[in-house]
């Protein structure tokens, strides 16, 4: 029965830490698409988190393809 309540008890310590630690939250995210006459494609993402100590982030990412020649 001891043994029972040690685990019921360490089993609890442990759910409560991943509560605590907490992980990032996506606050928003936006993605803006242009395709050019010649087909090139040009991507734009922009993306803002939260972390857990309230710190806010924001990440900036472009990307462009051009088509394949032949």
């Amino acid at each position: 029965m001891k043994h029972n309540i040690l685990r019921l008890a360490a089993v609890a310590v442990l759910g409560t830490a991943f509560l605590l630690a907490g992980c990032e939250r996506e606050v928003s995210k936006t993605e803006d698409v242009k395709v050019k006459d010649d087909g090139t494609v040009k991507t734009k993402e922009k993306t803002v988190t939260e972390n857990p100590d309230g710190t806010v982030t924001k990440k900036e990412t472009q990307k462009t393809t051009a088509p394949e020649k032949p």
